[in-house]
């Protein structure tokens, strides 16, 4: 079975209609949108963070450290909201997933062979694993 890294997850998720509005968005979803997010928010930290730097300290006025200081700031938050969106969406999505998979090994019938259970459970198993890995892998914006 092939793992995929979290971006290619990520990529595949908002390319099978990701809609960052929608009520009804899977945990999975809501992953991807809080890493998209994320990595958003980490590129214009990273891009405000050199502005500062790169003011020159003999002709840099107090308002302009100011601005680029509040523009850095700024950025921090909105990284800190979207780490915590992520860190609870990907709660959410391993816990859908071994609930799917709870929920799927609950329902076989009991008199389900193994080679059948297998069979009728491959995408939970394949939901989890998924989930997981990508819960489990570094983000890479």
């Amino acid at each position: 079975m092939k793992r995929f890294p979290v971006i290619g997850l990520l990529c595949v998720s908002v390319a099978f209609g990701l809609s960052a509005c929608s009520d009804d968005s899977s945990p999975e979803e809501e992953a991807t949108q809080a890493a998209k997010d994320l990595c958003t928010d980490l590129t214009a930290l990273k891009a405000d963070n050199a502005k500062l730097k790169a003011l020159n300290p003999a002709s840099a006025t107090k308002d302009q450290v100011k601005e680029a200081y509040d523009a850095v700031q700024d950025d921090w938050n909105g990284v800190k909201e979207n780490l915590s969106k992520l860190k609870d969406a990907e709660r959410e999505a391993v816990k859908s997933a071994a609930e799917n998979l709870k929920k799927g090994y609950e329902d076989l019938p009991g008199d389900t062979t193994g080679k059948d259970a297998l069979t009728q459970l491959q995408p939970q198993i394949q939901q989890l694993d998924e989930t997981t890995t990508a819960a489990s892998t570094r983000l890479k914006c």
